[in-house]
């Protein structure tokens, strides 16, 4: 099979094109033959040293998220049948080889039913799920799994997404959308407003221009319930001041600087609740709670993907890898995908 692997940290020079051997799949394990997969800026962090620093393995294959068809099962593996067709998270997480490949292994629980698919833009569709939507699903909840989305679980609620262009954004107003939320957004300007309408954004504000506070407090003068917050250390004032009392702020990202300050008197007199997320340190419970919850989204139609969704597609031929590390690199817009 042909496989993209890298063997130093580095730039994106560092990835090759290769050809392994098949891999197959051992106890609890599933391979499956990738269609799509997508690049994320964990992996070209990760690739750049930032995220290990020595290699974790002397030959690694980048790539989280994919999808395509089961082809084989290893012992003990039951929900799951050759032929089906499957969306993957965390394919590479604790383990050498990733879904920038013809083929991968890896955990059962990890390959998740991708219903309804009719061609090959469902399975752009489930590469396009994995690191962005399992984030927003973690972002929109709390506790240990109990906390679920679906429709009607967050009505009355009014959430806040902080850059509803990017694709965690982009997904978490639509699951918000999809479980009964009000959802503001927060762009840059006009080209990514049209992209958080098309996901389904009921309000649009541009934080370059105007009293960006005072906007939202007249779109949610009770205050907004939740903030999915991309850009903690420029932002948090802002969400301070339009969050209502015991409000949350999830914060998934470090845009905009690695360091929070915060006051913590006017903090704690709102009671506010920081909840912090990062997928790699989830339990098996969190996670089967979120492909469930992103399983029954996409049979409602729920999540979409493409320019009309708000989401952008860029797609790279596997052996251009390198490139695609690089668009993700530089902010492309949208989602950056590998035909495999």
């Amino acid at each position: 099979m042909r496989a993209v692997v890298y063997t130093e940290p580095g730039p994106s020079s560092v990835l090759r094109v290769v050809d392994r051997p098949i891999p197959e799949p051992g106890p609890g394990e599933v391979r499956v033959r990738l269609r799509r997969a997508g690049v994320n800026p964990t992996d070209w962090k990760a690739r750049g040293g930032s995220t290990y620093g020595a290699m974790p393995y002397p030959e690694v294959t980048p790539g989280q998220d994919g999808a395509g068809d089961v082809d084989a099962l290893g012992p003990g593996v039951s929900g799951l049948r050759v032929g089906d067709a499957v969306w993957l998270l965390l394919a590479q997480h604790g383990r050498a080889y990733g879904t920038a490949a013809e083929y991968v292994v890896l955990p059962a629980a990890r390959a998740v039913p991708l219903p309804g698919r009719s061609g090959t833009a469902d399975y752009d569709l489930g590469a396009c799920l994995g690191v962005p939507a399992v984030t927003a699903h973690r972002a929109l909840t709390s506790g240990d799994g109990g906390d679920r989305l679906g429709p009607g679980a967050m009505a009355g609620q009014t959430v806040l997404v902080a850059g509803g262009a990017g694709a965690v954004g982009n997904a978490a107003i639509q699951l918000a959308r999809w479980s009964g939320a009000t959802v503001i957004t927060t762009v840059s300007g006009a080209a990514k407003a049209a992209l958080a309408t098309a996901a389904g954004a009921h309000h649009v504000v541009n934080y370059r221009s105007g009293d960006v506070a005072a906007e939202i407090g007249a779109l949610a003068p009770a205050g907004v319930d939740l903030v999915v917050e991309v850009a903690p250390a420029p932002n948090n004032d802002l969400d301070r001041a339009v969050l209502r009392d015991f409000g949350t702020v999830a914060i998934y990202a470090n845009n905009g600087g690695d360091e929070l300050t915060l006051p913590v008197r006017a903090t704690f007199a709102k009671n506010l609740r920081y909840q912090f997320v990062i997928l790699y340190g989830l339990t098996p419970a969190l996670l089967r709670a979120a492909a469930d919850d992103i399983g029954a989204a996409l049979a409602d139609g729920a999540l979409r993907v493409g320019e009309d969704a708000g989401l952008p597609l860029h797609r790279y031929p596997l052996a251009e890898t390198a490139a695609a590390h690089d668009a993700v690199q530089a902010g492309t817009v949208g989602k950056v995908l590998l035909e495999v």
